[in-house]
């Protein structure tokens, strides 16, 4: 299993939600945070940065494929499997359709959906490495530094440390949440604020260099290749 990869289930059956956590916890390698409705989803995603989600799709209140709608608008990348006993070819191909990345009827054994998550984690490369790469940018955990086109970037360690995190899940979204508690790990005294700070300021570093800071509003950030502005990009935050 890859290290350090970090699941987010969903699922209103206490048991298999239960037995499937009990489960990863015995193999290892893998954070597991679980919820049981779509109203729980937003501060889960905002508590972590699952490089997978396991989605039941009718949970109790409402249907996880309209969530997925919407969740897809702000991040594309994630991956996410559906959870469901419709095992209708019509609902598989919605599911699929509709911003699913696999789809798995219940009843199921929990070593095929370990088999699916590891390929999803192996197509995304979602691994905690000490040499990551993105676009034009090389982040080298062991030197501390982040090189563009083989330049090293001139970074105050705080923006090192948020551009890190960004790349270390690229081209997926780094919840807002997630940078403000690595940053206060290393300063209690940081202010929430201060994240805001450092994309503008990083924003301006990357400025001309092919890659881009994406906000998702109201969620976090992402790095992507296209230089096109769209509507979520959000400019300067707090300059």
């Amino acid at each position: 299993m890859r290290e350090q990869a970090s699941i987010l289930l969903v699922e209103d059956d206490r048991t298999i939600r239960t037995e499937l956590e009990l489960h990863w916890q015995r193999l290892g390698g893998w954070r597991v945070q679980t919820c049981a409705r779509l109203s729980e989803l937003p501060e889960a995603l905002a508590r972590s940065a699952p490089d997978v989600i396991v989605l039941d799709r009718q949970l109790p209140d409402g249907n996880a494929l309209d969530w997925l709608d919407g969740w897809r608008q702000k991040d594309p990348h994630t991956s996410v499997i559906i959870l469901t006993a419709m095992d209708r070819v019509m609902d598989r191909v919605e599911g699929l359709r509709r911003g699913a990345d696999d789809y798995l009827v219940k009843p199921f054994a929990p070593e095929e959906l370990d088999a699916r998550i590891v390929s999803l984690l192996r197509r995304t490369g979602a691994t905690q490495g000490t040499r990551l790469q993105f676009g034009p940018l090389l982040w080298l955990q062991e030197q501390g530094e982040v090189r563009v086109d083989g330049v090293v970037l001139e970074l105050h360690p705080r923006e090192l440390e948020v551009l890190g995190l960004l790349i270390r899940r690229a081209p997926r979204l780094v919840p807002r949440r997630v940078l403000v508690d690595a940053l206060a790990e290393r300063n209690l005294e940081l202010t929430d604020a201060a994240v805001d700070v450092y994309i503008s300021r990083l924003r301006r570093k990357l400025a001309g260099r092919g890659v881009e800071i994406v906000t998702a509003r109201g969620f976090g950030y992402r790095l992507d290749m296209s230089t096109a502005g769209d509507n979520e990009t959000g400019g300067d935050d707090g300059d």
